[in-house]
């Protein structure tokens, strides 16, 4: 069986104030064309459809129109919500949809419940477990602590234990949207952390045949059954670096994985320049990122004068202007928001006590206290996403 697993859509969002509705409809146009240009049988979404629980109409409308263009393939869809979504939102509506072969799984009470495709060499088990926000579903699947490790592996369990009933050589898939250990971040990705760890280990999918992870922004592989897809589209500077792709999955007889990249069509290069603006203006090799999106960082020790409208001359698509000058012996001249960046909520907080207490470090005690506050407002926001 012929899987494309794709993740992290994120429709509704924009790059640095850049409309992207245009390039989400190339990504989706360019899917549809891949299900049929390379006869898939099933297409995985693995979280993010959205990248905000109230998305806005033109989002919507894009969402809506890529559903009919693949039940109008007759190629099965699976989707499940993700951490950007409102699982409920998105699952309104679930039980009609499934009867054109769109399969939405937004309820983590269903997680033990597959969806059942068949092919030449017997039946496929594909398994969708939404976002799980410990906190939220601890109850729900019977985990023994709000932790991810110990959700995700509760869901996990169900999933073995309804495979366990079915007839001998059924294969599996399972969808998740989690942070996996080994799994490179970028800046783009909205933090999931609880109780200091957001990550689970690949272990966790131990049992079936193929993981179809979403979440991590950047196409990887964590072992040949267990991958992310990665986001279509670049959504920070930080992925200038990425190959934006899916995966299309070859399921044999056996259950054995081959799998291949397909590329996603590229609406706009990224690059990260930095030096000087002078450097910048005039240096011949910097000709190339002139179409690109572009963040410049300037290094000059004084701000010059009207650097955007300058440097926008010669990079029409400059979107981010950052200054970064070069340190002068004896000054420190970093921001506050450069100081703070890579360093986790639990970190600035426990740095701020720290500072207000003239270097008294927190304390065993403080930092759990601080850490159980920091989550209890996590729990708050997501309640209030489910909410709306």
């Amino acid at each position: 069986m012929r899987f494309l697993h794709t993740s992290d859509w994120h429709l509704g969002r924009s790059f640095h104030r850049v409309n992207l509705l245009s390039a989400q409809r190339a990504f989706l146009d360019h899917l549809v064309g891949t299900v049929r240009a390379r006869e898939v049988d099933a297409v995985l979404v693995a979280g993010d459809i959205y990248d905000r629980a109230v998305p806005p109409l033109a989002a919507v409308e894009l969402f809506d129109e890529a559903l009919h263009r693949l039940a109008g393939l007759g190629v099965p869809t699976v989707m499940i919500s993700g951490n950007h979504d409102s699982a409920r939102r998105l699952g309104v509506g679930s039980g009609l949809m499934e009867r054109a072969g769109i399969h939405l799984r937004t309820d983590p009470g269903g997680c033990g419940t597959p969806v059942l495709l068949d092919d030449a060499h017997g039946p496929v088990a594909l398994y969708g477990l939404p976002y799980l926000e410990p906190a939220m579903v601890r109850d729900t699947l019977g985990a023994r602590r709000a932790d991810h490790a110990e959700v995700l592996g509760a869901a996990m369990d169900r999933v073995r234990g309804d495979l366990a009933g079915r007839p001998a050589g059924t294969r599996s898939v399972v969808l998740a949207h989690a942070f996996v250990t080994g799994g490179a971040v970028s800046d783009s990705e909205r933090d999931i952390t609880v109780g200091g760890v957001a990550s689970v280990p690949a272990a966790v999918f131990d049992g079936v045949d193929y993981a179809a992870l979403g979440h991590l922004h950047g196409c990887q592989i964590l072992t040949e059954r267990v991958r992310y897809s990665g986001s279509p589209l670049a959504y920070s500077f930080s992925e200038a670096g990425h190959r934006k792709s899916t995966w299309l999955i070859e399921l044999d007889a056996a259950g054995s994985v081959q799998a291949e990249r397909v590329d996603c069509p590229v609406p706009r290069p990224l690059a990260r320049l930095r030096g000087t603006l002078e450097a910048l203006l005039d240096d011949p090799a910097q000709a190339r990122h002139e179409d690109s999106w572009v963040e410049a960082t300037l290094t000059d020790t004084a701000r010059p004068h009207e650097p955007m409208a300058r440097l926008t001359k010669r990079f029409p698509h400059l979107v981010s202007l950052v200054f970064d000058p070069d340190e002068v012996p004896g000054h420190s001249p970093a921001s506050y928001a450069q100081r703070l960046r890579g360093r986790s909520d639990q970190e600035i907080a426990e740095d701020f006590v720290a500072h207000v207490r003239a270097g008294r470090a927190a304390d065993a005690q403080e930092r759990a206290e601080l850490q159980s506050a920091i989550d209890e407002v996590r729990t708050a926001e997501m309640a209030a996403e489910v909410a709306r």
